[in-house]
């Protein structure tokens, strides 16, 4: 399934691992489904330390095997947004310690480890529709207080949660906008374009439109 051509082409969309065979992601789905969930093999996989392995990784453990340790050996060992992003959305979203981690992992101070807790959050605002607004609240203080950092794969992340959380409902849709309005008097580069990304999307007529009719 090895394609190298593509190794170049991921390159430019910042997919920079250090080793890859140019795999794509539905072949490696595709793999996954024929293997079943399997523990000894995920780990196996992980500590091969390559693109493939590691995104098939997340694709195939067992979220029942998995503990606190494993999430955070893991979600240190990134090395680029899309294998963050892969085992945010494959496994870590649907263990027991989602929510914790997502506002542990948003603390930390390397950049694919705060990532990963912004995507948890963007992650469960759409996987987890029968969550409370409740479990939500906690989110918006951080991406205030790290909406200053200016790295490009977290600053995406931040944009990504305030916006999915605030297209869950008419209640949180109003809460996001006034985060986002908030984030935008802060004076940084980075959270004027969080907020005004947030807001483009968050204040188009139709998008209020469609949760007043939720």
């Amino acid at each position: 399934m090895a394609n190298p051509n593509a190794i170049e082409g991921m390159a430019r969309y910042g997919i920079t691992p250090t080793q890859t065979f140019g795999v794509s992601i539905p072949n490696l789905r595709a793999l996954a489904k024929e293997i079943g969930n399997d523990h000894t093999l995920a780990q196996q996989l992980w500590r091969k330390n390559n693109r493939e392995t590691r995104i098939l990784a997340s694709m195939i453990e067992e979220v029942a095997k998995v503990n606190e340790t494993q999430l955070d050996a893991w979600v240190k060992c990134f090395e680029c947004w899309e294998i963050c992003d892969q085992c945010c959305m494959n496994l870590f979203e649907k263990t027991p310690w989602a929510y914790q981690k997502a506002r542990q992992w948003s603390r930390k101070k390397e950049e694919f480890v705060r990532r990963a807790g912004f995507v948890m959050m963007a992650r469960l605002a759409v996987s987890d529709k029968q969550a409370e607004d409740r479990r939500f609240e906690p989110f918006f203080p951080l991406m205030i207080q790290y909406s200053t950092d200016e790295r490009n794969y977290v600053k995406k992340a931040v944009n990504w949660a305030l916006r999915q959380i605030g297209k869950r409902n008419i209640r949180l849709y109003r809460r996001a906008i006034q985060v986002a309005k908030e984030i935008r008097q802060i004076d940084s580069t980075a959270a004027r374009w969080i907020a005004a990304d947030a807001l483009r999307e968050l204040l188009n007529p139709k998008m209020k439109q469609r949760l007043a009719g939720k």
